[in-house]
């Protein structure tokens, strides 16, 4: 894909979130690898719905701003799921209100943040992992992402909001949409003691559409979520 057919996409899919409510104000950002090396991103305090493709920040290969306008403050998340998750082709980071919501309760297990509500949750993300509390902009963030190894494209930054990696910008996106349909379906269901799928079920996505659905080697991917 070239650069202007990125940038143009970038605004799409920004504008298509932001729409439908799902990182309000000038929260949330999007970036994506360029073919020659480096990325585009998202400017900083900028609007999702409202991006020109022509002042989108440009970065090198070493994550150094060349044109456009000011990048996102959010470039040492961005960068540390790019290096250790060597297929991701785009990253989003949005501030959903149900992940946000999911990312607080006291519950949640941090190598599995949500259960195997439903097959596309397991397909587009897989499992999600909780990332504790940093200020917007930390780079000790990315020693926190660094550290889960490139085992989870999908994060949550907990009372911030959630990161996913995807190997194009559309499939980071729906990931992300995934992921906070699911978010808001667990804290519809909460308490209501709902089916998850079963070993069994798992097991035969898992064999099916070729899954890697346990990031953690002792981790069961149908833990137990109920409180």
């Amino acid at each position: 894909m070239t650069e202007s057919k990125l940038r143009e996409q970038i605004c799409v899919f920004a504008r298509s979130l932001f729409e439908r409510g799902l990182t309000p104000g000038s929260s949330g950002n999007i970036s994506a690898r360029l073919p020659e090396g480096g990325w585009l991103m998202t400017p900083t305090d900028a609007s999702m719905g409202f991006l020109d493709p022509a002042r989108i920040s440009k970065l090198d290969a070493n994550a150094d701003w060349i044109s456009g306008d000011k990048p996102t403050k959010e470039i040492p998340l961005h960068t540390a799921l790019y290096d250790t998750r060597h297929g991701a082709g785009a990253v989003v980071h949005l501030h959903s209100t149900h992940s946000v919501a999911v990312s607080m309760l006291p519950e949640i297990d941090p190598r599995a943040v949500l259960p195997p509500l439903t097959p596309y949750y397991l397909m587009r993300v897989g499992q999600t992992a909780l990332v504790p509390y940093h200020r917007p902009g930390d780079p000790q963030v990315a020693g926190a992402i660094r550290g889960l190894a490139g085992k989870y494209s999908a994060v949550l930054l907990a009372n911030h909001g959630p990161v996913v990696a995807g190997k194009s910008l559309e499939a980071a996106v729906y990931a992300m949409e995934e992921l906070e349909e699911t978010a808001k379906l667990y804290l519809m269901l909460r308490g209501l003691n709902p089916r998850a799928l079963s070993p069994a079920q798992i097991q035969d996505l898992a064999q099916t559409f070729k899954l890697d659905l346990h990031p953690d080697d002792d981790h069961d991917a149908t833990h137990d979520h109920a409180h």
